[in-house]
């Protein structure tokens, strides 16, 4: 195993940061080698906002859930699904555009996921820890309006950045076994793998460090599935311009 992969799978999500900026220059390189991602078309459908306000840090904290570490992080990212500049590119070219159709949404959300976990791989290469807040999405309106977001963009996730406080650093969680999720030439049944990483988990959670519970992979998820929803999101895109036609 080279150094690459075995760093990739030492991957842990960081909440606890020390109080020590980025050296200058290092986020530029950092974005730089997030841009060589791979792009669907080359279309490169995504923005990131590096919001630096310590007010505005703090708004989003509140806006996702109550998250304090988007505001202690030592650098705080919002990636965005674009599809503006690409349509008025086209536009400009003389194309007559097409928008709104659920293939941009696809091609843009993938795009910035893509982006944003080169972004991870190149922080973690340097000694960063990262965090990805999903809770972006719980009220994207606020986020939106706080960012100026304008029309055929709208905010998919944020990434925490800042050098871990390695005194408090947690495991690295377990994942599903290669079995359940490498499938040969058809997808086939995973409940034997599901089942067997249940007990995984359930040991995790009563051995880990902190925030000891008594649960396992299948009920953990039920939250998800339950309250956490987003339900407001179709709409939200909607209105963005993202209109899934």
């Amino acid at each position: 195993m080279n150094d690459t992969i075995q760093q990739m799978m030492s991957h842990r999500s960081i909440r606890r940061f020390r109080d020590q900026p980025l050296p200058e220059g290092l986020l530029i390189e950092l974005v730089k080698a997030g841009q060589a991602a791979a792009t669907s078309s080359h279309v490169q459908a995504y923005s990131i906002i590096h919001v630096k306000a310590p007010e505005n840090r703090e708004k989003l904290a509140e806006l996702a859930g109550g998250q304090p570490y988007i505001a202690s992080a030592a650098t705080f990212l919002v990636f965005c699904a674009d599809m503006k500049r690409p349509l008025e590119a086209a536009e400009r070219a003389g194309a007559e555009v097409v928008s709104g159709m659920t293939e941009q949404l696809l091609v843009a959300t993938v795009d910035a996921a893509l982006v944003a976990q080169n972004v991870v791989v190149a922080a973690e290469s340097e000694g960063l820890g990262i965090c990805y807040i999903g809770g972006i999405r719980n009220n994207p309106d606020a986020v939106s309006e706080l960012l100026r977001l304008p029309r055929h963009v709208y905010p998919v996730f944020g990434l925490c950045l800042g050098y871990p406080d390695t005194e408090r650093l947690p495991e690295v969680k377990p994942r599903l076994p290669v079995e359940a999720v490498l499938k040969e030439d058809v997808y086939t049944s995973d409940h034997q793998h599901v089942a067997a990483f249940d007990e995984t988990m359930r040991s995790y959670y009563q051995a880990r460090s902190s925030a000891n519970k008594d649960t396992d992979w299948s009920n953990n998820l039920t939250p998800l599935f339950e309250t956490k929803l987003r339900a407001h999101m179709r709409d939200f895109l909607i209105e963005r311009g993202f209109e899934m036609k």
